[in-house]
């Protein structure tokens, strides 16, 4: 296992080299790595179910997606992070040679968790939206029936929220779209929620 010292400023390549061998992920933030929590049950869920769907409806189109593993550097490398899904369509664009660290995604998403290391609030989508390729973030919460949807228009963005059962999600970056309960199929709050209306 590498060795992190605490207080100790790291240079992109020095991170890089150390995230290579380690045995979990961090995130860097201008010189500084955060440990990344491991992911729940819900998490893990929801992360998978917006990958199935995405990728099954962009089959047969030139996009690329990627499930928790793949980093995405941001603003002048100054923070390396882990979506837990990405979507790149045409030529994805690495960092070097390892390809595994994407510069020029077009879809981002986040499954929001209860950590001081996660993205409640927006936390750290202040970076992300410097990113000249990125079309959209997702943002969805673990813990509740809720989803952001922030979308680039020319230069602003626009934030829409999903929070009903019957909703649907239109990815119009990457001509998509996923309902709410395929986003939280077989999630406990799903199943309580289904229940509480008798359904």
């Amino acid at each position: 296992m590498p060795i992190r010292i605490v207080g100790t400023r790291y240079t992109p390549e020095q991170y890089l080299a150390l995230e290579r061998l380690a045995e979990e992920r961090s995130k860097y933030v201008e010189g500084d790595i955060f440990p990344m929590p491991g992911a729940s049950r819900a998490h893990n869920l929801i992360g998978g179910n917006i990958f199935r769907v995405v990728s099954t409806q962009l089959e047969d189109r030139p996009c690329e997606v990627y499930i928790n593993d793949m980093r995405v550097a941001v603003d002048q490398t100054r923070l390396f992070t882990y979506p837990d899904v990405v979507v790149v369509c045409g030529e994805p664009d690495f960092f070097d040679g390892e390809m595994d660290t994407l510069l020029n995604p077009t879809l981002l998403v986040k499954v929001l968790s209860p950590s001081p290391y996660g993205y409640e609030g927006g936390g750290t989508f202040g970076r992300e939206c410097r990113l000249e390729s990125l079309k959209e973030f997702l943002v969805v919460a673990q813990e509740e029936i809720r989803v952001e949807c922030h979308s680039r228009r020319g230069e602003r963005w626009i934030k829409t929220r999903f929070t009903g059962l019957e909703d649907v999600v239109r990815l119009e970056s990457i001509d998509c779209q996923i309902s709410m309960r395929q986003i939280y199929a077989k999630t406990k709050i799903l199943a309580e929620l289904e229940r509480g209306n008798g359904g």
